[in-house]
């Protein structure tokens, strides 16, 4: 039987195919992630492979990049492309988790030379998250080329902003290579209230804001969300053959707690347990895969955090037995049929939790972007009534989005490859 505090949408899902015999059930529900995935992506071009729309762009012209260990262009790094290709690269930003992603969430990513290119890298993850006029006053124009997960409190997105922002201060033009949205099927949750803006929520967006980097660009600019309302001189060269209604498995883990499309789909929902006392895997090998923590009584997954350099550095409860849940299964197969944030497990560990006022902490208001969800969970709101004080945002939000959409929307079914 399944344990309900683990599946809570499954039964829905399976109820959608109860016209199907049980063991065909079974088995289209193993093999629909394999064949989406696999044939989806085959097809897919990604910006930074249509060298033919950008190099042009570049000729004769000293180039900056703001990169990471996403930015292939099959099977090749972005920056050994160019520089095979004789374009004049200056130097190199990196967000968090730094230019190879090897940095765990929140570490200090250094500036320095690169060891394999030689060329200088330049953090923008600290003190300096904005590229200053000195550090791209010998460049013509920059590159950004990260994979983005799709979640408001996922940091690229925030280092597009500043990147977008320091180009327009300084007159240079911005690249942008576009990538597929893994979570780009659906939008989801708060909108986030400018009195809780950080760096992990820039902008009044939900948290599944439905956008790829290419089109999130575009609503900066077309919302003047940056300073003094500036402009940034955008050239996007878009995906080929991509739309929001496909699933796509990203071929190279994003950052080091997102090592899978499991963990990136669950991300939206579980990253809201980085603001309270309950794990969410970090320090194990199922990262954003599973929740838990000592002396929870429900859930029937144990796993035990440990220290892990570059991935997990001195991850919550380190070295003790933590009792909860794994979620990787619902993820791989039925998160598609939802198409939205689930807050069951964050209602549900509150509701078991012995000392209440310990649940939450200061983070938790910030990745919200709101107040109002941390209150609703106190007051003991269900699941349907806090979704529904989401709708009225969420309208008025889809009607913005639609203006800055470079690919046909989702359909509500994205599991269905057209």
């Amino acid at each position: 039987m399944l344990n309900k505090y683990i599946y809570p949408s499954q039964r829905q899902a399976i109820q959608a195919f109860s016209f199907l015999d049980f063991s065909f059930r079974f088995l289209f529900l193993l093999v629909l992630p394999i064949f989406f995935f696999s044939n989806i992506n085959a097809q897919i071009a990604v910006g930074a492979e249509k060298m033919n729309e950008y190099l042009p762009l570049l000729k004769n012209k000293k180039v900056s990049l703001v990169v990471n260990q996403t930015s292939m262009v099959k099977g090749s790094h972005l920056v050994d492309t160019l520089l095979k290709r004789k374009v004049k690269l200056i130097n190199i930003f990196a967000p968090e988790h730094g230019f190879r992603g090897d940095h765990s969430a929140g570490e200090k990513v250094k500036s320095g030379i690169d060891a394999t290119t030689k060329l200088q890298i330049i953090s923008l993850y600290g003190k300096n998250k904005k590229p200053t006029e000195a550090q791209l006053a010998k460049c013509d124009v920059v590159i950004f080329d990260i994979q983005d997960v799709g979640a408001r409190f996922y940091t690229y997105i925030s280092t597009l902003h500043y990147v977008m922002e320091a180009c327009s201060e300084s007159h240079k033009m911005l690249i942008i290579l576009d990538r597929p949205n893994p979570n780009g099927y659906y939008v989801d949750g708060p909108i986030l209230d400018t009195a809780y803006r950080s760096f992990v929520g820039m902008h009044p967006v939900p948290i599944v804001h439905g956008l790829t980097i290419g089109e999130y660009a575009q609503m900066i600019n077309g919302e003047r969300w940056l300073k003094d309302s500036l402009q940034c001189k955008l050239q996007i060269v878009k995906c080929d053959r991509y739309t929001h209604d496909q699933l796509y498995r990203l071929p190279i883990k994003p950052s080091p707690n997102l090592p899978t499309s499991e963990a990136i789909f669950l991300y939206p929902s579980l990253c809201l347990f980085e603001g309270t006392n309950v794990s969410l895997g970090r320090g194990t090998y199922k990262p954003f895969e599973c929740l838990g923590k000592p002396g929870n009584s429900i859930g029937d997954y144990n796993f035990i955090p440990m220290n892990m350099p570059g991935i997990a550095e001195k991850p919550p409860f380190q070295d003790t037995l933590c009792r909860g849940f794994l979620l990787s299964e619902y993820a791989n197969n039925l998160m598609y049929f939802d198409m939205k944030i689930n807050l069951y497990w964050l209602i549900e560990l509150y509701k078991v939790e012995k000392d209440k006022s310990t649940f939450f902490n200061l983070f938790f208001d910030k990745l919200a972007g709101t107040s109002k969800l941390r209150k609703q969970i106190v007051e003991g709101k269900s699941e349907e009534d806090i979704r529904q004080s989401w709708q009225e945002g969420l309208q008025k939000y889809n009607q913005i989005r639609k203006k800055y959409l470079l690919y046909r929307d989702f359909t509500g079914k994205p599991w269905i490859y057209e």
